[in-house]
């Protein structure tokens, strides 16, 4: 069944309206029992401001882009990490107060004193959204060291980097692109692969804070290749993605396969969101290989980790995914483990290997809690057959 954007905007809306004013209503009884007129008239105003800084801010910049929108959006991206917590921590309280009248177990400090526990509540999500930020803003290098039990000629040894989720926009600007490129660069990576959604939603990002010129500073010595992935569709120009980031030296494949070195393939797959957004499938895995040597390594981009098996039946050495970013947010990684047969890490799969990574950048609220944001540090030994 398909749903028109229209229509998802507006159930998104009330979704978001319905949450903001649960958790503005329950705040405010809570502080109306310890509080002067004066507060609770700043906690409306604040709460006011919060709860609209993130629909006003999309608004304006689509009826007119400006730095008050960017600053709005920006502010609320925030919020929505706020409210999210709130969410989860408003619900067991009232969850334990409705258990509480059937039987009460509950000390007296919190069925009398709703102010002190709200107090408590509010302070500790802003603790866990400053350490989200602080996580999100800081990624780890995962190092990964596999066999691929295939000849490959002379080469050994693969050193590879693999790059997904950065999500570039206003939150993950050019800045933040430069470290992540400094990165790669110092782990001196043979090749590098970008598995999907390098931008976030925009893609004339790309040349307005010259990002182009930023990943045209990857050097490795095989090249670098690119894969779309669902948000590079958001802007329904993904061929101009394409075109911007061949022109910062970074090959994109799009259901298609290239021979490296004349030694391992490395195979890029369409997100399977095009048909979503184009009304025309991407092409299946058999077509996308007709041709390739199956002797020979066979790497392949995938930006969602679905289907494996699909991998598995034509003869895909190792598969690399990204996309689920882990959830993000905890405990969301508990649905992305119900989704994916691997939501993020190392899986064998018959004679497939599979890395999904949870991603380098963030989408949404600028914030990770219960994952790190991650660069994947690959070593890959071949196996010549013929010894």
């Amino acid at each position: 069944m398909n749903i028109h954007l229209p229509t998802i905007f507006i159930i998104i809306l009330i979704l978001y309206s319905a949450v903001n004013f649960y958790i503005g209503i329950r705040g405010w009884q809570a502080f109306s029992t310890r509080s002067s007129p004066m507060f609770r008239l700043f906690y409306l105003l604040i709460f006011g401001i919060c709860a609209l800084s993130y629909p006003l801010g999309s608004l304006v910049q689509t009826l007119s882009p400006s730095t008050l929108g960017d600053n709005l959006t920006y502010a609320g991206s925030f919020w929505l990490g706020m409210i999210y917590y709130l969410l989860i921590a408003t619900l067991f309280i009232d969850l334990l107060r409705v258990l509480h009248k059937y039987k009460p177990f509950l000390p007296k400090r919190v069925t009398e004193h709703p102010f002190f526990v709200a107090t408590a509540i509010f302070w500790l999500t802003i603790g866990l959204i400053l350490y989200g930020t602080w996580n999100a803003r800081h990624p780890v290098t995962m190092n990964y060291e596999i066999t691929i039990p295939k000849t490959t000629g002379s080469l050994e040894t693969l050193q590879v980097v693999m790059v997904s989720d950065i999500h570039l926009g206003k939150i993950i600007d050019n800045r933040r692109l430069t470290k992540i490129v400094n990165r790669i660069n110092q782990l001196e990576p043979d090749i590098v692969l970008l598995a999907g959604d390098i931008i976030d939603n925009q893609v004339e990002v790309l040349p307005d804070q010259n990002m182009i010129e930023n990943f045209s500073r990857l050097h490795p010595k095989l090249g670098t290749y690119a894969i779309l992935g669902n948000h590079e569709y958001f802007d329904r120009q993904p061929d101009r993605v394409i075109q911007y980031m061949e022109q910062g030296n970074i090959h994109v494949l799009r259901d298609q396969w290239a021979l490296v070195a004349n030694s391992f393939y490395v195979v890029g797959r369409d997100d399977v969101s095009k048909q979503r957004y184009t009304g025309i499938t991407r092409q299946d895995l058999a077509s996308v290989m007709m041709g390739i040597d199956h002797s020979l390594p066979i790497l392949l981009l995938d930006h969602q980790p679905t289907d494996l098996e699909d991998a598995v039946n034509q003869g895909v050495d190792l598969q690399l995914s990204g996309h689920t970013h882990l959830g993000q947010l905890f405990p969301n990684n508990l649905i992305t483990k119900k989704l994916y047969e691997l939501d993020w890490g190392y899986l064998v799969k018959e004679n497939l290997q599979v890395i999904v990574s949870c991603g380098v950048g963030t989408w949404g609220p600028p914030i990770r809690i219960g994952n790190r944001p991650e660069i994947i540090n690959l070593t890959i030994h071949f196996v010549n057959n013929k010894d």
